[in-house]
């Protein structure tokens, strides 16, 4: 299938759109920098929950988190069934924001109703690694503390939040605590020395990250002081045996592709049931555009699959 035909006409506009404004003078800079993610964060208005749910915010130990769930029903007590801990992206630079309460409301929806914890996890360069590790786990351990099942929570994650969501498993793993029960990643960045063979061959496509080295991709501020090859800061070197299913979705534009396919080969020779998804002609975090175009809507169906699986496998 050639891109013209697999690409639907509002995915090649998101992309285009997508190109212009992260390459459009100043506010590509403002972008590329991070600066731009502070201050969307900081400005913009006020967000709309959805009528069904509820949305509060927590304290953790060094960040805040929003806790956004189902309405109680009067009479009726509150119960801890399911939940997804949602690791934002933003290259460990931009703090949580709209576009993030909207997907929690979108895992909320595609999931049947599972809650969604957001931590506005501390970033760089104020709060290098490993704050944002650090942060991750505070929130796994708060799930924990309220009553649920580990079995039940799905750790998610998009771009350095997909990263962020390996890195919070394999730290699980390897300090033998309770595994969660699943684990989801949109572009994941996993790759902080960039050394995939993507990074130079989609130099010149990626409509978000191509281009130019003065990129979020290329900063070390994240990593200052440690070892970028660390797998707690690119998952990508670590193994991934004893690992839950994954699913990993990646636009086939992006300069970040091998950041997710070399981790599916890795969780295929551990024998992890994983879900590996390239799709043509996406770019960068592409599902983020929600039910806007036909792949965005195509990715969030995926999703509901792979939680109705493993639904399906708990019983």
């Amino acid at each position: 299938m050639t891109e013209s035909n697999a690409l639907s006409l509002r995915g090649r506009y998101a992309r285009y759109i997508a190109k212009v404004a992260y390459h459009f003078p100043i506010l590509g800079n403002l972008r590329q920098n991070g600066e731009i993610l502070k201050l969307r964060a900081e400005y913009e208005h006020a967000w709309k929950c959805p009528e069904h749910l509820d949305n509060t915010e927590i304290e953790l130990e060094n960040c805040k988190a929003e806790l956004l769930v189902k309405k109680a029903v009067e009479g009726e007590e509150r119960e801890y069934g399911r939940i997804v801990l949602q690791l934002h992206g933003g290259g460990y630079y931009g703090g949580m924001h709209n576009t993030y309460r909207d997907t929690a409301a979108m895992y909320a929806e595609v999931s049947g109703g599972y809650s969604v914890l957001t931590p506005d996890y501390r970033t760089a360069p104020e709060h290098p690694y490993p704050a944002a590790l650090q942060d991750a786990i505070a929130a796994y351990e708060r799930i924990l503390s309220m009553g649920y099942d580990s079995r039940e929570i799905v750790i998610a994650g998009d771009s350095a939040g997909g990263g962020l969501a390996l890195a919070l498993a394999l730290y699980l793993r390897d300090n033998a605590k309770p595994m969660p029960g699943g684990i989801i990643t949109m572009s994941a960045w996993t790759d902080l020395t960039a050394s995939g063979a993507s990074y130079s061959e989609h130099f010149g496509d990626d409509p978000i990250f191509g281009g130019t080295y003065n990129t979020l991709i290329y900063k070390n501020g994240y990593y200052r002081g440690a070892d970028p090859w660390d797998p707690y800061i690119s998952p990508v070197f670590g193994s991934f045996e004893g690992f839950p299913p994954v699913l990993m979705q990646v636009g086939e534009k992006e300069m970040l592709l091998d950041d997710t396919r070399d981790v599916a080969r890795k969780l295929k020779e551990a024998n992890i049931p994983h879900r590996e998804h390239i799709y043509p002609g996406m770019f960068h975090v592409f599902q983020l555009g929600l039910l806007l175009y036909p792949e965005s809507r195509e990715a969030w169906n995926e999703v509901r699959q792979f939680f109705k699986k493993i639904q399906e496998e708990r019983k």
